[in-house]
């Protein structure tokens, strides 16, 4: 996705949710204007509830994932969905082959990017983090831990995704996430990192 519609969504993500402010806002105005005292009390507590409830349903979580074969596309979707959260799809630069992702050749591009820790594969496009407070980082195991290219939009990202809570999510056919879970832990320790969740189920 270019750099400019990743700019035009995060706009209008902000504009929907100061446009509900503004609603809400003047309902609230006008239920303190216009009722009996003994029943303005509920009503003004009515309306500062539908006021959260918007808030906290407003796409403050992002879903970002790289995916190689689509099983993690299809448990981040599920996952965004859950939490009503913005997905983005962290994609490379060059598209990864059925040859990059053989694990048995010493040679494929996955084997070479995985036995060398400062790679950094070129991604596509970043998204702007900053008006998310919870991140959910998913990706297919590798190797035991995440794929490079998660670093990758991880260190495009770094100086906006502290302080925000990060969640990683990981897709294996046989390993766990908690080795995932050290190297990013120890890579990244200026992030809030949380538990992380196994989500094989298709």
């Amino acid at each position: 996705m270019p750099q400019r519609y990743s700019f035009f969504l995060t706009c209008a993500t902000r504009a929907r949710f100061f446009y509900k402010i503004f609603v809400y806002s003047k309902y609230l105005l006008y239920l303190c204007s216009g009722f009996e005292a003994n029943n303005d009390m509920k009503r003004i507590l009515l309306a500062l509830l539908c006021a959260a409830c918007m808030t906290a349903m407003e796409a403050k979580t992002i879903v970002a994932y790289f995916s190689a074969t689509g099983t993690t596309k299809a448990a981040a979707s599920r996952l965004a969905k859950q939490h009503n959260a913005f997905l983005w799809e962290i994609e490379p630069a060059q598209p990864y082959t059925a040859p990059d992702l053989d694990w048995r050749n010493d040679k494929s591009r996955s084997s070479l990017e995985m036995n060398d820790p400062e790679e950094r594969p070129m991604i596509k496009q970043c998204t702007d983090v900053t008006p998310y407070d919870t991140v959910y980082v998913g990706f297919p195991i590798w190797w035991g831990i995440c794929p490079r290219i998660i670093n990758s939009w991880l260190d495009n990202n770094l100086p906006q995704l502290e302080g925000k809570t990060m969640i990683p999510f990981a897709t294996s056919g046989s390993s766990g996430i908690e080795e995932a879970e050290a190297y990013l832990k120890k890579t990244y320790p200026t992030l809030k990192w949380k538990k992380g969740l196994l989500l094989n189920k298709r």
